[in-house]
């Protein structure tokens, strides 16, 4: 999963997906968990608003907040269990026992401390994961997903769904045959889930 899936305001729809028991395994980065957990506490997505559009003032500092209050909670399972964080992807994850992994970038801010920042190691510990996956829902990442679709075998059935149509593409371009692209906005696709 992408950070899209949070600024697209689909958050919402993806905990209810947890919630059902859909959701066994997440893989993603430091930017999903982190604008997740932005949007818990302050109900911002880089800043924005999500229930109006606008922008807040000083609303950049945001998601540097979010990670520092996670840190000082001790992660992600640990700010669940004091109190701090009460809603969002990462809380459901916690709260249902969903195998989470978060595989950081040179690019990450913070990170959070669960972010494997090591690359050789995050994709050990994916590929150690995925053993006994039989089906991947790959959303608004194309790096996770290019990632992820690298390591699944051939007959695990696949289905990427972002609105930049390069990353179906480079997904089949690189081999991930059994791949079935979705071309549209992650909220819609969500929600209709």
């Amino acid at each position: 999963g992408g950070p899209a899936i949070v600024h697209t305001g689909s958050g919402g729809h993806l905990c209810q997906l947890i919630r059902g028991g859909y959701v066994q395994k997440l893989f993603a980065g430091n930017a999903l968990a982190t604008h997740d957990i932005e949007q818990a506490l302050f109900g911002t997505s880089l800043g924005v608003h999500l229930d109006r559009g606008d922008i807040l003032e000083a609303g950049h500092e945001h998601h540097l907040r979010a990670i520092n209050r996670i840190r000082r909670a001790g992660g992600i399972r640990a700010a669940v269990e004091q109190g701090v964080l009460r809603s969002g992807i990462m809380y459901e994850c916690v709260l249902h026992e969903v195998d989470v992994l978060l595989a950081g970038s040179i690019r990450d801010d913070g990170p959070l401390p669960e972010v494997i920042t090591d690359a050789l190691e995050a994709q050990r510990a994916m590929r150690a994961r995925i053993r006994d996956v039989d089906f991947c829902l790959m959303i608004a990442t194309t790096l996770h997903s290019i990632a992820v679709g690298n390591l699944l075998p051939a007959w695990v059935k696949v289905v990427c769904v972002d609105i930049n149509p390069s990353t179906v593409i480079k997904l089949a371009d690189r081999g991930s045959f059994q791949t079935v692209p979705l071309v549209t906005d992650v909220e819609p696709f969500i929600r209709a889930l």
